[in-house]
């Protein structure tokens, strides 16, 4: 019996198909799980939360514990850091802020924006401890959405079920017990009533990001922290991998680097749309695109 779950949660649409015949009683407990693991999440990394771990981070310094599933997260970040050459980082925060991106979703730019500082200038990681060397609004906007989905995605799998979708506004994971391939339409960036081709996602996640879904004056929301500009050069990106979360940060990554020096680094799948409307993608993203 298939059955769905629709609600919004962390400021996006959630669909979850379940492919597989579960009672009453036991979708009930699944989706009162799913509802109390999302809470847990975004309570523990939203920076629009004030009764949370990143406000404390934001409000003093000193050492705390991470929390429990903050491991991989945190991991990915410093990497990625690395690999970018501090061009994604969770320091981005109070750019963010300053830009209009806050708590209250003004979209007003309040300051004039600042380079974020280094990550040894405030922070210092070794599991699962994390020192503040001084405070600072963290924002793990560029993974950790991905990073919810995979989490979601094994509690599903706890519940005994091996085939599902997870859909959280375009963050998705598809596990199929016999290989079932999902057709994934690519939403057109500049109109959202066309698509630019149709994806093939088998037992993979596909996260896609555009700087149109999130835009304000001369600003969406990604921000280069090097330049304190918004990149215009790309209109969207979608990236496949083994991990909503590693789909989810590469999406940003390309915003910013081009995609073989991050595929020296990371095992992923890209497609990408520039402001030209030319498109450049891996062999391995498997996609029908559609021409003019």
């Amino acid at each position: 019996m298939f059955r769905q779950l629709v609600f919004e949660a962390i400021g996006t649409h959630w669909i979850v198909d379940i492919v597989e015949d579960l009672d009453g009683g036991l979708f009930e407990s699944l989706e009162r799980a799913i509802h109390e693991r999302i809470e847990e999440f975004d309570k523990n990394y939203s920076r629009f939360r004030h009764d949370g771990w990143i406000e404390r981070l934001a409000t003093q310094a000193g050492t705390y514990e991470v929390p429990a599933d903050a491991g991989p997260l945190l991991a990915l970040y410093e990497k990625v850091y690395r690999v970018t050459e501090g061009a994604v980082t969770p320091l981005i925060g109070q750019v963010l802020v300053d830009a209009g991106y806050d708590a209250e979703y003004s979209l007003q730019s309040k300051n004039e924006l600042m380079r974020p500082p280094r990550w040894d200038e405030v922070i210092e990681y070794k599991y699962p401890l994390l020192t503040m060397k001084k405070p600072a609004v963290l924002d793990f906007g560029a993974a950790g959405k991905g990073y919810l989905v995979d989490l979601i995605a094994e509690l599903i799998s706890s519940f005994g079920v091996a085939s599902f979708t997870v859909d959280a506004g375009g963050d998705m994971r598809h596990q199929s017990s016999i290989n079932e391939v999902l057709k994934v339409g690519l939403e057109h960036p500049e109109d959202t009533s066309l698509a630019i081709g149709v994806a093939g996602l088998g037992n993979r996640s596909l996260c896609g990001s555009a700087g149109s879904r999130r835009k304000w004056g001369e600003y969406h929301h990604i921000i280069d922290p090097r330049t304190l500009t918004s990149p215009r050069n790309i209109l969207a990106v979608w990236v496949m991998a083994e991990s909503t979360m590693l789909a989810d940060a590469m999406t940003t990554c390309l915003f910013f680097m081009e995609p073989e020096k991050v595929r020296s680094e990371f095992v992923f799948d890209y497609l990408i749309m520039y402001a030209d409307y030319s498109v450049s993608k891996s062999a391995g993203f498997s996609a029908e695109l559609f021409t003019a």
